[in-house]
């Protein structure tokens, strides 16, 4: 059996009804996105406040803490225990973080939702990452993957305000779901069940309601992952990565349009998509 720390199991209410009035001066309630403050202290060490939705805040810190390149083994990590009641999370460690005062000591406020940042250089690590060559994604996939968000229930249909990210097999099966006041926690949450699970992502499909920024590229090359998928768009930066990467950006997917930016050779086209669907009509 894969190794596991001690966890905690602390998911929060991920939504709060309000009472509101409108123009008329009619009053109802309506649902709105939990937002909660999660400070993540490591050995004692207070580390980072994270603004979060709290549905998945154990996993949430795992994958913070791999992305943030601080934590390089989940074997590495004793346990991760959850309060509330206080508002943080605390992380045991077998042997502390190495020189984590100067590994720390460098911040750069990212263009995520909710202030996301990262530690040290956000290059440093780029050239040392190699996805896998082989992987290919086919068009009638890639429109399963924005059917299955289409449909999926979330917080943000009813109540807007955050946003989400999964993760697909290459056959298009969702693996995870998650969703988060910031796209930056999302994909840390979705980094951590990843750990968790022994989960490799040489062959998946990440998609984010959110745009394709540098950060969002860094984080899914960390993770092995060759494709990402957006119904938003990117940036100079993002595609500049991806495209140093041989990663796979597809931006605008909505219904049946997308726009393959980076790795072409990695999308199988499927013409016969719309003759069939010609046909059908």
């Amino acid at each position: 059996m894969a190794y596991r720390p001690e966890l905690s199991s602390s998911s929060a209410a991920l939504t709060r009804e309000v009472e509101v009035m409108d123009e008329r001066g009619r009053v109802s309630t309506i649902n709105i996105p939990a937002e909660r403050p999660l400070t993540v202290y490591v050995d004692k060490r207070e580390l980072v406040t994270l603004m979060t939705l709290g549905g998945a805040p154990e996993a949430l810190t795992l994958g913070y803490l791999r992305n943030q390149r601080l934590v390089r083994s989940l074997e590495d990590i004793v346990s991760v225990q959850v309060d509330w009641s206080v508002d943080a999370v605390a992380v045991k460690t077998r042997n502390g973080i190495a020189d984590v005062e100067e590994r720390t000591a460098k911040r750069v406020v990212t263009t995520g939702c909710g202030q996301g940042s990262v530690f040290g250089g956000l290059m440093d690590e780029v050239d040392s990452i190699v996805l896998d060559p082989d992987a290919r994604l086919t068009q009638s996939v890639l429109y399963r993957i924005v059917d299955t968000i289409r449909v999926q229930q979330s917080v943000y249909k009813q109540a807007g305000s955050v946003h989400g990210c999964a993760l697909f097999s290459k056959d298009g099966e969702m693996i995870y779901f998650v969703e988060d006041v910031g796209r930056h926690n999302a994909v840390d949450a979705i980094a951590g069940k990843m750990w968790l699970d022994g989960l490799d992502g040489h062959d998946k499909v990440f998609y984010t309601t959110g745009r394709l920024t540098s950060e969002m590229v860094i984080k899914g090359a960390q993770m092995g992952i060759p494709f990402l998928l957006s119904r938003s768009g990117t940036t100079q930066m993002g595609h500049m990565v991806a495209e140093k990467l041989g990663m796979s950006l597809l931006a605008r997917c909505t219904g049946k349009h997308f726009l393959l930016l980076t790795g072409k050779e990695r999308l199988i086209y499927e013409p016969g998509l719309f003759d069939d669907a010609r046909r059908i009509a």
